[in-house]
């Protein structure tokens, strides 16, 4: 089957170099639109967006993100927000106990009501002939990242998207063979091996002519050398904070 949805769907590769050219008003209201029409668990639309263009602002997300040019360089710059803080304040104006959600249910509906969003940003973004990153690296420094922001609790910054008008093409990244991602009825903990050989070879094959020799890596040593430290800790502690999760 072959369609322009689908065709853009597995065209997809993240662009990290954009033109200068700033997305129109108008552009940026039909993504945002985009966003809010994909799926959210019990109508509760448990998310919010940040549309970041304050030049200063984007300078500080890109210093806490590595330094990554891209967050500061894009047609424009967005943050999704998992948010119950919006339905704190409607139960608190209807005289309701909100304590649920502190619960660990209510954090899982807002991260997968946020990230529904930004899948369907994405994916309105490159049907549009734009390029997007997904930054999740706006954790590295979270205090900082929710003070400029200026979150309330109940909130939480889960990652930005950089959109734009793309100023390279890359090549597309192999995925994982479908034997060690798609299971059938019950999880087949068995991995294939033979499989995960020839996807390294080829994610070797991959860093090698997009580095130019430079990056000599197969994506199973990549897996195990991210299991060697314990990233981001602060986030659990920030969660607790901001009275979200906590049981």
């Amino acid at each position: 089957m072959d369609n322009p949805v689908i065709r853009t769907l597995l065209n997809h590769r993240s662009i990290r170099k954009f033109t200068d050219q700033k997305l129109s008003e108008d552009q940026i209201e039909l993504l945002v639109k985009c966003a809010q029409a994909a799926s959210t668990s019990s109508y509760t639309q448990s998310f919010s967006i940040i549309g970041i263009d304050d030049p200063s602002l984007k300078k500080e997300l890109r210093s806490i993100s590595g330094d990554q040019p891209y967050v500061e360089a894009n047609g424009g710059f967005f943050v999704f927000v998992a948010d119950q803080y919006r339905n704190k304040k409607i139960g608190e104006r209807s005289g309701i106990d909100t304590r649920v959600l502190d619960t660990t249910q209510r954090l899982t509906v807002a991260l997968g009501d946020a990230a529904f969003a930004a899948q369907n940003m994405a994916v309105a973004a490159e049907s549009m002939g734009l390029g997007i990153c997904y930054i999740g690296s706006i954790q590295r420094d979270i205090e900082r990242t929710a003070a400029l922001l200026k979150l309330p609790d109940y909130t939480f910054p889960l990652f930005g998207l950089a959109v734009g008008y793309p100023d390279q093409e890359p090549e597309k990244k192999p995925r994982l063979p479908l034997k060690n991602i798609y299971h059938r009825n019950t999880y087949a903990a068995q991995l294939d091996d033979a499989a995960l050989e020839r996807y390294d070879q080829q994610v070797a094959d991959y860093y090698h002519s997009r580095t130019g020799g430079r990056r000599e890596e197969t994506w199973t040593e990549q897996i195990a050398n991210g299991l060697s430290t314990p990233p981001r800790l602060a986030l659990k502690p920030f969660l607790e904070k901001q009275h979200l999760g906590r049981r």
